[in-house]
């Protein structure tokens, strides 16, 4: 959309009376990565972004940059921002293989797997009391991040994390 990759994160199609349907829908600028909201008609026409993937090595996070390095050469580096990443910044480990989408022979955001698996560094103890449903507590991972998890979840387990719903799955 206007020269440059996006993604569409949200669309859904809105028709009121005597009007023709339109799409309404949260898209994703991948290169700076601002979230727009855009409503799309019928004859709206756009062309497929050519992007490819690479495999990246993600090295470390220093004040909301991310480095990374190519997979077999870490002697070339390069840095990406918070906001070209999103909030799966937060599932990155160090020297962990992930996916790179390159635009114009320039590498813009990252693609993680739909799962990751991560280690429980810290967990209050689960209490049980009156409630309907099972109960969740809040734990931080390895990579700082905190989960809502099941009670039985303890420090030292590794489970595993939809990076797509920021939701618990499974225990491993």
């Amino acid at each position: 959309m206007d020269g440059q990759p996006c993604e569409c994160l949200e669309s859904f199609p809105v028709k009121t009376a005597q009007r023709r349907a339109v799409i309404q829908s949260r898209i994703k600028n991948l290169i700076t990565g601002a979230v727009l909201e855009k409503t799309f008609h019928q004859g709206d026409v756009f062309e497929e972004a050519d992007m490819t993937k690479v495999e990246i090595k993600f090295l470390y996070t220093h004040k909301d940059r991310s480095v990374f390095c190519e997979k077999d050469n870490p002697s070339k580096r390069f840095e990406l921002t918070k906001e070209q990443i999103g909030e799966n910044a937060k599932y990155l480990k160090n020297n962990e293989i992930v996916e790179g989408l390159v635009f114009d022979e320039k590498i813009i955001t990252i693609s993680l797997p739909i799962k990751v698996q991560l280690k429980v560094i810290e967990a209050p103890p689960g209490i049980k009391g009156e409630r309907a449903q099972a109960g969740t507590k809040s734990v931080k991972l390895e990579t700082n991040a905190e989960i809502n998890v099941p009670l039985f979840v303890e420090e030292g387990d590794i489970i595993e994390i939809n990076t797509e719903t920021n939701e618990y799955v499974k225990r491993v």
